[in-house]
């Protein structure tokens, strides 16, 4: 079996910890139940690039056990588990080709090495392989079937690819699943962003001024989790509607050349290009520490930070400090990677559980509809999130109220009013 790992001696380790991460996932687990059963992804082939973490651990296995052969690389250098990666090889048998703070080139012939088994499904995380594929490997693109993609980030890039008619197979985008976004990206990222900050920085969070760029669902958990811990937040934004969101949450809000001045904490997390740039990295106080959140860590202007410093250290594993030549300190955490999974472990399990549930069900969907569909961005259907939905409650022991034939008369009737 082709593969590369850190180290094989790491695979009992990892075992360990994908078995714990699967406690919290009973909708995968489900549906990792149906598929042995079912077998509904037999003889497919899977190219998956995505965060190599436990969660994801726990997704490959589904996928395999529902008949898929499939390859794993990293979405991301830094967010590799090389214990997980060990255990995938050594115990499940799955090729995976990832390893923490492997450079770019590595990282992109990790992209070519799991796409070498000309897949018909693509699961990405940032649409890399989506990218690749249509750049540098278009002689594969026949045997894709379809996609899915988990970020906004890659979203944003395959819409852009529709819109100008040059994607050539469907995507499912499972970031916009309501089972995705309104939990992994708000309560999933809100958490473990935090929880990166603290690892990497052993800093109190109350009493400081912490500022997020961006009030999506990441940056909406993202703000309200630090306001949970004491926090003064403010909130940067380019939509109106999301800023007026904002300030009706009881976030100040204001342009990034004033909370500059103001940040103790800056949190990127908006899937744009340079929001934070030189002339503000300039503004900030003596000490301030910058980190992403976004899939991509060109959300900060790191060349840009390089050029207006006159000396760089590193000070704490993960966290380098620039000195800039106004003589202020900037401390810059996980090379402006994902601050979650650079210094932390990313999503608790019980979020990513409903997220990998829309992978695997978007999967089988591809399989069993992809000739009915275009060459463009679809949602995850409503039944299949509202699916994952009603198993998740399954799984936590919550029931809930069911319509009566009245209450279903009365929805369906346009005659029935006051």
């Amino acid at each position: 079996m082709d593969y590369d790992v850190k180290d094989l001696s790491l695979a009992n380790d990892g075992k360990l910890r994908i078995e714990w991460a699967e406690v919290s996932m009973p909708v995968l687990r489900l549906i990792r139940r149906r598929f042995k059963r079912e077998r509904p992804l037999r003889g497919i082939r899977i190219t998956a690039c995505l965060h190599v973490t436990t969660e994801t651990a726990n997704l490959a296995k589904t996928l395999r056990d529902g008949g898929a052969d499939i390859r794993l690389c990293a979405s991301n250098p830094l967010s590799t588990q090389d214990d997980v990666a060990a255990s995938l090889v050594a115990h499940e048998g799955i090729p995976v080709f990832a390893i923490k703070g492997e450079d770019n080139t590595t990282y992109y012939q990790h992209i070519q090495a799991a796409i070498a088994h000309q897949p018909q499904i693509t699961m990405d995380d940032g649409a890399d392989v989506v990218s690749h594929l249509h750049a540098k490997r278009k002689d594969l693109l026949k045997y894709i079937l379809g996609g899915t993609e988990e970020t906004t980030t890659g979203v944003i890039r395959l819409k852009s690819m529709a819109a100008k008619r040059v994607l050539k197979f469907p995507v499912i985008s499972v970031n916009d699943a309501e089972t995705k976004h309104m939990f992994d990206n708000r309560y999933g990222t809100g958490q473990s962003t935090l929880d990166g900050i603290i690892r990497g920085t052993n800093r109190l969070i109350c009493g400081q001024t912490v500022v997020v760029a961006g009030y999506g669902w990441c940056g909406k958990g993202v703000s309200m989790r630090a306001k949970g811990m004491g926090a003064d937040v403010i909130v940067t934004e380019v939509d109106p509607i999301r800023a007026l969101e904002a300030a009706m949450d009881g976030f100040r809000v204001m342009p990034m050349a004033e909370a500059a001045k103001l940040g103790d904490f800056f949190i990127t997390v908006t899937g744009n290009i340079h929001v934070i740039r030189p002339e503000h990295f300039l503004a900030m106080k003596d000490g301030a520490i910058v980190c992403n959140s976004g899939h991509f860590n060109v959300e900060l202007d790191i060349p840009g930070l390089e050029k207006i410093a006159k000396k760089r250290r590193t000070v704490r594993p993960n966290v380098e400090q620039y000195t800039l030549r106004n003589g202020n300190k900037i401390n810059l955490l996980g090379e402006g990677r994902l601050v979650n999974l650079a210094l932390a472990e990313g999503h608790p399990s019980s979020v990513m559980d409903m997220s990998f549930a829309n992978q695997a069900l978007s999967a089988e969907y591809l399989v069993k509809n992809h000739k009915k569909l275009e060459n463009k961005v679809y949602p995850v259907p409503q039944h299949l999130d509202q699916e994952i939905a009603r198993l998740k409650l399954q799984g936590m022991g919550i029931a809930t109220d069911k319509l009566t034939k009245e209450q279903e008369r009365y929805l369906a009737s346009w005659e029935m009013g006051t």
